[in-house]
C-alpha cells in the first residue's frame, strides 16, 4: 500500500510555471506506476501524465503535451509535474496517483490517490 500527498498548488498566471510534487509513502516506490490526473468543477477527471517504474516511459494528455513535464525521483519516493506556460483552462484540482502492475499501462486503473492539489491559472 502507499499513500500520497500533493504539494505545490497555488495561483499562477498563464503563461507563467509551477511545479507540483506528490510524495509517497513506503519501500517500493519503484514498483509503481505513477501518474497525475486534474478535474475541474463540473469535468469528468482527466488523465494528465503518467511515468513508468524508473522513468523510462512517459504519457502525456492530448491538452497538456509539450507544456507540462512528468518525472520521478524514486531515492525520494517523488512524482513531479512541471507546468509551464499553463493556461487558465488548466485550472483544476490535480491528484497524484498509483498502480502497481509490471506491465506499462499508463491510462489504467489506479488504486491509490492523493487528496489533491488546487491549481489556478489566472488569465
Amino acid at each position: 500500500q502507499v499513500q500520497l500527498v500533493e504539494s505545490g498548488g497555488g495561483l499562477v498566471q498563464a503563461g507563467g510555471s509551477l511545479r507540483l510534487s506528490c510524495a509517497a509513502s513506503g519501500r517500493t516506490f519503484r514498483s509503481y506506476i505513477m501518474a497525475w490526473f486534474r478535474q475541474a468543477p463540473g469535468n469528468e477527471r482527466e488523465f494528465v501524465s503518467a511515468i513508468s517504474w524508473g522513468g523510462g516511459r512517459i504519457d502525456y494528455g492530448d491538452s497538456v503535451k509539450g507544456r507540462f513535464t512528468i518525472s520521478r525521483d524514486n531515492a525520494k519516493n517523488t512524482v513531479y509535474l512541471q507546468m509551464n506556460n499553463p493556461k487558465p483552462e488548466d485550472t483544476a484540482v490535480y491528484y497524484c496517483a498509483a498502480q502497481l502492475r509490471t506491465d506499462w499501462v499508463p491510462r489504467g486503473e489506479y488504486k491509490y490517490w492523493g487528496q489533491g492539489t488546487q491549481v489556478t491559472v489566472s488569465s
